[in-house]
């Protein structure tokens, strides 16, 4: 069976969950507490020398790291890749946006408040929080003409923006300026086979 190792507070950990759900692909999940440094184990660098989760571990050996790298392959010949190739490059321009320009604010900033690293952040928080609120007003702009981010159909691409959007209130992001960004997330909560970040998916194991 598949194994994924997983953080359960990680939205990047969270976009693997979900699209093996909506999948309904059997998993077994091992949680790893990143604040109590179980991802910097020999054991689990031997897995991912990054020190990151979720790793995704097939039963053959193989694994594979790094959120959106997993949604592809996981994703291919299902309707969450589409098929037309255009398509599929606009996906892949979302899932770099995800990772370049909405991660790295809105994610680092909800991580500060849960891990208590705000005080020692107080300086880079301004900055945080505009290029976070300008991540957003990128979504928006997208979503006003279309329900979804590439060719009106649920993709990965909006799994992997969801992930941290529909969290984005941890942080301290006001979303009653977007709306149609809480319509699109709505719309994304509303999908069969959808669970929540809090869902207890997967069979959980040990190490």
């Amino acid at each position: 069976m598949l194994r994924l190792y997983d953080y359960w507070e990680s939205g990047n950990a969270y976009k693997v969950r979900l699209l093996l759900s909506l999948l309904d692909i059997p998993f077994e999940r091992v949680h790893l507490d990143i604040l109590a440094g179980e991802t910097r184990t020999a054991e689990f660098l031997a897995k991912n020398p990054n020190h990151r989760v979720p790793v995704v571990e097939w039963p053959d050996g193989r694994r594979l790291a790094e959120s959106n790298a997993i949604l592809f392959y996981l994703s291919q010949d299902t309707p969450y890749w589409p098929d037309a190739a255009f398509e599929r490059a606009q996906v892949l321009q979302w899932m770099c946006f995800e990772q370049y320009s909405h991660e790295p604010n809105i994610a680092v900033v909800r991580f500060w408040h849960f891990a208590k690293q705000l005080e020692a952040n107080r300086d880079a928080l301004p900055a945080k929080m505009e290029a976070g609120y300008h991540a957003l007003r990128v979504m928006e702009q997208q979503l006003a003409q279309s329900e979804f981010f590439v060719g009106d159909r649920y993709s990965i691409a909006d799994i992997a923006l969801y992930a941290y959007t529909h969290v984005a209130r941890e942080g301290g992001f006001e979303l009653e300026g977007f709306p149609a960004v809480a319509r699109w997330l709505a719309r994304v909560a509303a999908q069969p086979r959808h669970v929540e970040i809090t869902a207890s998916v997967g069979t959980l194991v040990s190490a």
